[in-house]
């Protein structure tokens, strides 16, 4: 049957196995050095393993192939010993529609959040609210044509800045539409690409980066502005550099 179904790149694989405990259906295992299909009616083509490869060596195809088979993962996951994944359906019930929306998977499912609630009394320490207003916030997980990122300003940030900047909440992500990355270990070729696709489909009415001092960090900067340039599109753009001890450098 035609269906969607994982389709990994054994050029771009690398074999880290990072896509392989992603997979609830154990449908991925290395072979040789390379990720690869065990059998395709294992797999549901709503990929959960597609934010964990570093190598962006994975995508949903739709092709004709076996119809994704529930009985046949209870009997491949018991034969490991795992446990069957908690959206299994009880034998003899029929088998729900697969929504395939911001990927399928519940992680990636594009959901906005109302503004929180301002809190005027002091609270204690550890109980701030959170100013995200969206989900998902990878690079590699967000719909370039998401509702969120209609007339947003834009925070682009490397993925190390909220745990080495204590404000980044209140300071920066505050009000913004987010996405985030890590330049070293993704592909920075594919940031580009997104990027200018987010930029060209969405109304950004301004784009921040926050990225980090290391020289690594440069590298979603130059993404930004070479999207940007792409995109054909004057859009406010500034950079702030994040030390790693926190301080705001620039």
């Amino acid at each position: 049957m035609l269906r969607k179904i994982v389709k990994i790149d054994q050029e771009k694989c690398d074999g880290c196995g990072l896509c392989v405990p992603s997979c609830a259906e154990g449908a991925i295992k290395i072979v040789n050095g390379k990720a690869v299909l065990a059998a395709d009616n294992l797999c549901d083509g709503l990929g959960a393993c597609l934010g964990e490869c570093p190598r962006d060596a994975i995508r949903i195809e739709e092709r004709d192939t076996d119809d994704f088979d529930e009985a046949a993962v209870e009997q491949h996951l018991a034969a490991q010993g795992t446990p069957a994944p908690v959206h299994q359906r009880a034998p003899g019930t029929p088998a729900p529609a697969h929504h395939h929306g911001g990927g399928g998977c519940p992680g990636s499912r594009a959901m906005s959040f109302a503004p929180p609630v301002t809190v005027t009394e002091s609270a204690p320490s550890g109980s701030q609210q959170s100013q995200l207003g969206q989900w998902p916030v990878q690079l590699h997980l967000v719909s370039t044509t998401a509702s969120y990122f209609q007339g947003a300003d834009l925070l682009i940030t490397a993925d190390c800045v909220p745990v080495a900047y204590a404000g980044y909440h209140e300071d920066f992500l505050k009000g913004k539409a987010v996405v985030m990355g890590c330049p070293k270990l993704d592909d920075n070729n594919f940031y580009t690409q997104k990027l200018t696709e987010l930029f060209s489909k969405s109304d950004i009415k301004s784009i921040t980066v926050l990225k980090m001092e290391v020289p690594c960090c440069g590298g979603i900067g130059m993404a930004a502005r070479q999207a940007l340039a792409a995109s054909g599109k004057q859009i406010p753009y500034k950079e702030v550099t994040i030390g790693i001890q926190g301080q705001i450098k620039g």
